[in-house]
């Protein structure tokens, strides 16, 4: 038999670290949507991943083809699949029938987390899912026929998965040792709603008898019942609350992140706060009145919320920006962001002092994405024009989105898988390139932060309107000629991204020199030297600094120095 050695190796290798409560998605549906398109958003966040763009091309494969599967986290060897006739074409998470696939890991019960001689990890189910799926409702079902046949390698997931008219949150948690396969749900987002997760499950009950909408393993509350964490009515099963418990950090580093971006678009949110803070409820009673004998929490966040008004896609990239500006839990604002105001708390999350642990935020934009994106679904273009990755490398408050047609059959090489690692430089690296500004800006954030916003937000003003151009161009060009209408949207989506990256190397260069050593310094026509102003730090941060040193820095005035 041949067997099929995909790049599943090589992007494993870039490990992710679940304990850093990784990942964040949102989801919106065509009728929430300014433009009629689904969208999903995906961040990847890992310490250990170096942000890259991967791409399988579309292939048919001879009988007997097996696929060898790798555990996305660790490149450790699970095992072999039998590959199918034909894959289709993926570029980063969607595919060339604009179905999209995102994720975030909740971990839930500790007896789940392990099931000897399992396959399919959950990066391997994305991956093999969108080789395979036409639609949002097949990649389901190739998910749960994938896990039922082979096993399911990992801890709790929640899945985003959207194709051009239907958006579906699935969660899944494995059965742990002695039995194959996993327990899950799917259920659909009711158009014009939108949804979110991340890193805790989000399913809570719902419909038994509503297959249009909702989809959900046969075992997936007798399992629970067997193992004694359920009692009751199968109405009243709750999926999260069983599977994975909300608690202190579930809320606080989790649920928070999906709040987040919730209150931008509805005025209902801030009673969900006291929730999104850590404080848990456990009311006697259900919802609906019926006595809470599981224990559930009882003030937890809705599924789904209609929002106030239509959802852009550079909103989409906004909301991924997020660092709980605003709020009372603004990392701005207190001690921790310094003189400079830097919203980024450098790990571990939780830390004692005097035997108490304290935490740090954890917020939506982060230093430790290793890329991120926004999925656009177009139902009215062509399936190799309407399908729009837009995807950045680094912090996702500091980089920019570049859109990338699902039809693209190339990568661009400064996103390229190779070009670079997390130990090896490349000059020609966007992730590099995106990381030399960020890093840089967190130094003195108040005064950097606020030029890479400015470009960041021209950057991609103008590439939604060149996305608007070239759809109708595409549009045109594929009516009489397919294949040249597919050349021309993969020569635009590289070369506009490798464009970004040489852009953004110069605007590095450009920043470098004008606040390096603390100053800030600006042309000066004519003269040697440039403008140079000394800012220094803020009023605040220097009474700070005369509270704890005391008379220790006095200046006395007579010395006259």
């Amino acid at each position: 038999m041949k067997k099929l050695f995909l790049v599943f190796f090589i992007i494993a290798a870039f490990a992710f670290n679940n304990n850093s409560k990784a990942c964040t998605n949102f989801l919106v549906t065509k009728g929430a949507s300014a433009d009629g398109s689904t969208m999903i958003s995906y961040a990847a966040d890992s310490h250990l991943l170096y942000g890259e763009l991967y791409h399988w091309p579309a292939m048919d494969w001879a009988p007997g083809t097996m696929l060898d599967i790798y555990e996305w986290d660790t490149g450790k060897f699970l095992g072999q699949i039998p590959q199918v006739a034909h894959t289709y074409s993926v570029i980063g998470n969607i595919n060339e029938f604009q179905v999209a696939i995102g994720e975030t890991t909740y971990g839930g019960r500790k007896e789940l987390k392990s099931q000897k001689g399992a396959i399919m990890d959950y990066g391997s189910l994305i991956y093999v899912a969108l080789q395979r799926s036409k639609s949002a409702q097949e990649a389901i079902k190739v998910i749960a026929d994938l896990m039922d046949k082979y096993g399911y390698y990992s801890s709790g997931e929640s899945f985003s998965i959207a194709d051009k008219d239907e958006v579906w949150i699935m969660e899944l948690i494995g059965k742990g040792e002695g039995e194959k396969g996993a327990v899950w749900v799917a259920r659909k987002i009711p158009n014009g709603y939108i949804s979110g997760h991340a890193n805790h499950a989000r399913i809570e009950t719902f419909p038994l008898n509503d297959s249009k909408n909702c989809i959900y393993s046969k075992d997936v509350i007798s399992f629970a019942k067997n193992k004694k964490w359920f009692t009751g009515e199968d109405k009243d099963f709750n999926f999260s609350e069983t599977y994975a418990p909300v608690d202190f950090g579930g809320a606080r580093f989790c649920e928070i992140r999906v709040w987040s971006m919730f209150k931008e678009v509805s005025d209902d949110m801030q009673q969900y706060f006291d929730y999104v803070k850590g404080n848990i409820e456990h009311g006697k009673k259900l919802k609906d009145g019926t006595p809470n004998v599981n224990g559930y929490a009882t003030n937890r966040m809705p599924l789904w919320i209609k929002p106030n008004r239509k959802i852009t896609p550079q909103d989409m990239m906004n909301f991924m920006r997020d660092h709980l500006e605003g709020t009372e839990l603004d990392m701005t604002k207190d001690v921790g962001a310094g003189p400079f105001g830097n919203p980024y708390r450098w790990r571990p999350l939780t830390w004692k002092v005097d035997g108490k642990t304290y935490c740090n935020e954890r917020a939506t934009g982060t230093q430790q994405t290793g890329f991120s994106f926004i999925t656009q679904s177009r139902s009215w273009l062509p399936d190799p024009i309407g399908g729009i990755l837009w995807f950045s490398v680094d912090d996702a408050a500091s980089s920019v989105y570049t859109p990338i047609y699902c039809g693209s059959t190339k990568t661009p090489e400064t996103f390229a898988v190779g070009n670079g690692k997390l130990m090896e430089w490349s000059e020609t690296s966007a992730f590099w390139a995106f990381n030399q500004v960020s890093n840089f800006a967190y130094t003195r954030y108040n005064v950097i932060h606020p030029e890479i916003n400015k470009l960041q937000q021209e950057i991609e003003t103008t590439n939604v309107k060149l996305v608007g151009a070239i759809d109708k161009g595409a549009e045109e060009l594929y009516k009489t000629d397919k294949d040249l209408a597919v050349d021309f949207i993969k020569k635009f989506s590289v070369n506009t991204a490798n464009n970004l990256t040489y852009r953004w190397k110069d605007f590095y260069k450009y920043l470098f020199m004008k606040y390096m050593d603390g100053n800030v310094k600006k042309p000066n026509p004519g003269q040697q030297n440039p403008h140079l102003k000394q800012p220094g730090y803020s009023k605040d941060f220097y009474k700070q600094i005369v509270d704890q040193t005391g008379k220790k820095l006095l200046y006395p005035a007579e010395d006259g120095h």
